[in-house]
């Protein structure tokens, strides 16, 4: 998650207003309700109604994406050589770096298409999915034309044995051809998300990450494509997920009324204000993943076996995120419509009831596996060496999923505020005066706990920064 400076749109009352399916004359009303008409009107219960509703929603959604990569660990995982995951997991480090500091896609366009909802302009909603997608079909052509000097300045800075390289090249070669279709697809599910449209979300999720854990059998363990078939798996399913985004989308607008506004689409003042929104977001997304893929390459030189199983702490980490997000996606969505209605008595709110869910998914995640950690990681992998060691390091999940569930909150209310500067400079400052010296002291110390020491202290960090902010922002 991540903040933007505030965008406000040109109205514009010369044009006709645009049909979209559900129409945003339609979608308002069910994403604010009559009840948000009027601040003496917005109720508690109303807006834990809205709240419980859309996360619930997005949380399904979400949970599609991370079984899919759990499954995909559980087919590598299981092979006679363990090479295949750390190589995948190496090779994410890149994607990440690829495709989460991209993400801003996603976050500019729920944020500012929130609040152009909340204004019930139909064509700034509009407008803004037009100049994010074609921004993000520009950005993975870019990609794909870059491919081989990525990769080879990817694998340059990260360390592993060849044999972990060669698997890990393997899946880079394969999932690289997905990029146009995975940018795409952070608009589509960004811009549907601001609509309040989760539905939709969902069932482009489920089909496509369905489909991703049917080629993952078929490619990995059928074929025996190893860490390649995890990559093609990927790169299909992003491709079918962007084609049913756009059908949907396409049944919604109705297409003569884009001549109305085709004019406005590379209009530079909105386009200054798309790429500077974008900025902000990139900037704080790439201080938050170059801390993690610090931890994961500091983790490959401690040795494989506990490469092997920060690697799976990771993975119960990301699949917790997964499900906080959605409760994050949720106040994004209810915090930018508050605001693109500049009502704000229902901000606090809000913001407290997704904190509260949100601290009490973390920490039960966390204690799970804390708990019963033989039976649920023996699902993941059934290499006995990483299995009788992992029940050491499971405790840091408690510290790290509960501040970062409080921070992943917190990023999307600031999300919904649209307030990059915020978020950018606290992701910075955290990862630079909590994270890197702890780090750098367990490297040189080569200490696994002091590692997610340091991964703590980042998480606590961000709570404490931006909680700091949040008085200035209710009183606005």
């Amino acid at each position: 998650m991540s903040g933007i400076p505030p965008v406000q749109p040109q109205s514009m009352p010369d044009l006709p207003e645009l049909a979209i399916e559900p129409a945003i004359e339609s979608a308002v009303p069910s994403a604010i309700g009559s009840e948000l008409e009027s601040t003496d009107l917005i109720s508690k219960a109303f807006l834990t109604q809205r709240f419980l509703r859309l996360a619930l929603v997005n949380i399904l959604s979400n949970l599609t994406v991370p079984l899919a990569g759990l499954v995909s660990v559980a087919f590598l995982g299981h092979l006679s050589e363990l090479r295949y995951l750390t190589g995948v997991t190496l090779s994410t480090v890149l994607f990440n770096y690829l495709y989460r500091t991209l993400g801003f896609l996603r976050m500019s366009t729920t944020g500012v298409t929130a609040q152009a909802v909340g204004r019930k302009n139909s064509s700034d909603v509009l407008l803004i999915g037009l100049r994010n997608g074609g921004l993000a079909i520009g950005l993975g052509l870019l990609v794909l034309i870059c491919q081989y000097p990525i990769r080879q300045l990817g694998f340059a800075l990260l360390n592993a044995e060849p044999a972990i390289e060669a698997a890990a090249q393997s899946y880079y070669d394969a999932r690289i051809w997905a990029a146009p279709a995975t940018l795409l697809n952070f608009v589509v599910i960004g811009w549907l998300l601001g609509q309040e449209r989760s539905g939709q979300v969902l069932l482009i999720s489920a089909i496509g990450n369905g489909l991703n854990i049917l080629l993952d059998y078929g490619f990995i363990v059928g074929w025996g494509w190893n860490s390649a078939g995890a990559g093609w798996a990927i790169t299909i399913s992003q491709w079918v997920m962007a084609g049913l985004g756009l059908g949907l989308i396409g049944r919604s607008v109705i297409w003569r009324d884009l001549k109305a506004i085709a004019s406005q689409i590379w209009d530079r003042s909105a386009m200054q204000q798309t790429l500077a929104l974008n900025g902000n977001i990139f900037v704080r997304t790439l201080a938050f993943l170059s801390t993690f893929s610090v931890f994961t390459s500091l983790s490959a030189v401690l040795g494989e076996v506990q490469f092997a199983e920060n690697a799976l702490l990771l993975q119960v980490f990301s699949l917790a995120v997964y499900l906080i997000d959605g409760l994050a996606f949720a106040t994004e969505s209810l915090i930018g419509i508050l605001h693109g209605q500049q009502q704000r008595s229902g901000l606090r709110f809000v913001m407290q009831l997704s904190g509260v869910a949100s601290l009490g998914f973390g920490l039960g995640f966390a204690l799970l596996f804390l708990l019963v950690p033989q039976p649920l990681f023996a699902l993941l992998t059934n290499h006995q060496e990483v299995l009788n060691s992992i029940d050491r390091s499971v405790i840091w999940l408690i510290p790290v999923l509960g501040f970062g569930s409080l921070a992943f909150m917190l990023d999307g209310y600031f999300l919904g505020l649209a307030e990059g500067p915020t978020l950018r400079n606290v992701a910075i400052l955290s990862s630079l005066i909590g994270f890197a010296p702890i780090a750098l002291l367990a490297w040189q110390l080569q200490n696994n706990d002091l590692l997610w020491l340091a991964l703590a202290v980042f998480m606590a960090l961000r709570v404490l920064f931006l909680g700091i902010q949040v008085p200035r922002t209710l009183q606005k």
